[in-house]
């Protein structure tokens, strides 16, 4: 019997930007990434703020909040995009589920033919066992 692994079939057929939409939802949904981020932020207000120090963005940060403007758009296209993915995978999912369920009653109810089948040859031997 051959097993059939969706998984690695789906894995195999991804596409580049499949692949790297992926990479980055799970770089990006990380806790390395918002302690990162939060350092990040941390070294540019202080670097900015510091006394004695070039100042290449001024308090309120302006291109601080360009960035992070620029961030949050592709932050959710990113999302939106593997949003978009794993609801193909469920549904892909749910269909080989259902052939599989499918598939499994049928030889369920073969099963029980079979079973039906005994029960009745077995009722006639005793009929035929109890009447000598």
């Amino acid at each position: 019997m051959v097993i059939y692994n969706w998984h690695k079939k789906a894995k195999a057929s991804l596409t580049t930007g499949q692949r790297a939409a992926d990479a980055m939802r799970n770089g990006m949904g990380s806790w390395a990434f918002v302690f990162t981020f939060i350092a990040f932020l941390a070294v540019w207000t202080f670097l900015n703020t510091v006394h004695g120090w070039h100042h290449w963005d001024k308090y309120p940060f302006i291109l601080l909040n360009l960035f992070l403007s620029m961030l949050a758009a592709l932050q959710g296209a990113i999302l939106l995009i593997a949003a978009k993915r794993q609801d193909a995978i469920a549904a892909a999912m749910a269909e080989h589920d259902y052939q599989t369920n499918v598939s499994a009653k049928k030889e369920i109810e073969l099963l029980m033919a079979i079973n039906q089948e005994q029960l009745e040859i077995i009722k006639e031997l005793r009929t035929s066992l109890k009447g000598k």
